[in-house]
């Protein structure tokens, strides 16, 4: 190909150098022009810099993993002796009185200032706590279990409640009133009594973390040591009945998450509730979602979200107070019950730059070819009419 036949595709013709003519305005227009591109392009690197999160819907594919539970709730008219917290899901499993295992109780006195702090060990199985390996120690569990034929037994073998915390249970599991222990030897001996009465007007603020299946299913604390049947789940209310002007489950969650939530403060933290009904069921509807987050260092952080609804009656049931056309529904037990849902889905949150190398050069080239090109019209159409208005003046 001549270079002739070359000359049909230059796209950019040339000035001769004699015709070019220099103007003020065309010189501010130039410095304007390169401002907005500077401006323009550091814009540009910046957008490029920015690192954003992009969330994506997927099925969760770990629904058969358990999370974490981490909750920091405050009674300030319950004392840590009463309350039981009880785990329940829809696959049957069922995880009762956990509070004895490893969970931090702190006594309250009325104005919420802590008066001692426990730290609550493991809870032994009701057949642990009837044995004993001496021979010569057997306490009497007040016929709530069998003890016939205890001499001819083993002593692995024999049922016998040594401490106040088996006759307890074994009165539990009879399903019988259980009250303050008094009259019950190895209560009275335990103190157990004596503290459990000194200590009916505290507060109590409960610290722990449960493990929970990826289940639907609820965590409640009750009064009372609880009983399980297949057709029920009920608590020892004796205690929470016979002081009729003591306790109520009003409370403050300073805490509720689930497995490490990726937000400082959770929807239910600072959450307070001031009924002052003894007899009244508080309860939250938690849906709960799996996250993942992904940054670009690689780290992976595995999460839940969750959102909640919270709704509360007394056990009387009948109308609301408030809203008479609300008809509450009568009985259960009192307490605080968070219901849980696991959502199928899963939210992967993956960290990545607003642009690519290539978007960004696209993108500096394409504002500094629009600065220039505008400027040129503008530059054009300034010399134009200030040729015009020039003729008309020599006229």
């Amino acid at each position: 190909m001549s270079s002739k036949q070359l000359l049909r595709f230059d796209l950019f013709s040339k000035t001769v150098e004699d015709s070019k003519i220099k103007t003020t305005s065309g010189g501010l227009i130039t410095i304007s022009c390169i401002v907005s591109v500077l401006l323009l392009l550091l814009n540009e690197f910046r957008e490029y810099s920015k690192v954003v999160t992009l969330p994506e819907l997927v099925i969760d594919r770990d629904s058969s993993s358990t999370m974490e539970l981490h909750f920091d709730i405050s009674f300030p008219n319950l004392p840590c002796d009463l309350i039981t917290l009880d785990i329940m899901d829809i696959s049957g499993d069922l995880q009762t009185d956990i509070m004895k295992s490893g969970f931090v109780q702190m006594r309250l006195d009325k104005e919420g200032e802590v008066l001692g702090k426990e730290q609550l060990t493991m809870n032994l199985d009701l057949d642990e706590l009837s044995r004993t390996q001496d021979p010569n120690v057997c306490g009497s569990c007040y016929g709530a279990l069998s003890q016939e034929d205890n001499d001819n037994k083993p002593v692995e073998e024999r049922v016998c409640c040594n401490t106040c915390e088996a006759v307890r249970q074994a009165y539990a599991h009879t399903a019988w009133a259980f009250y303050d222990g008094a009259n019950i030897e190895q209560c009275e001996n335990e103190g157990y009594v004596a503290r459990i009465n000194e200590r009916l007007n505290e507060g109590c603020r409960v610290i722990g973390n449960a493990e929970i299946n990826r289940i639907a299913g609820n965590l409640h604390f009750s009064p009372g040591a609880s009983l399980t049947q297949p057709d029920k789940h009920v608590h020892d209310l004796s205690l929470y009945d016979k002081h009729r002007d003591l306790f109520n489950f009003d409370h403050i969650i300073n805490h509720f998450s689930f497995g490490g939530d990726l937000v400082s403060q959770a929807p239910l933290d600072g959450k307070t509730t001031h009924v002052g009904n003894k007899y009244h069921l508080f309860s939250y509807f938690v849906k709960v979602i799996g996250t993942r987050s992904e940054s670009l260092d690689g780290r992976v952080v595995e999460s839940n979200q969750y959102s909640s609804t919270y709704h509360d009656r007394p056990l009387k049931g009948g109308r609301d107070d408030d809203h008479p056309n609300t008809i509450h529904a009568r009985g259960g037990i009192p307490g605080l019950f968070f219901h849980f849902d696991i959502s199928p889905l899963k939210i992967i949150n993956r960290e990545q730059y607003a642009k690519t190398w290539s978007s960004f050069l696209l993108g500096a080239c394409s504002a500094a070819g629009g600065v220039l090109t505008i400027g040129a019209v503008l530059d054009r159409t300034i010399w134009t009419a200030d040729r015009i208005i020039r003729s008309k003046k020599d006229l």
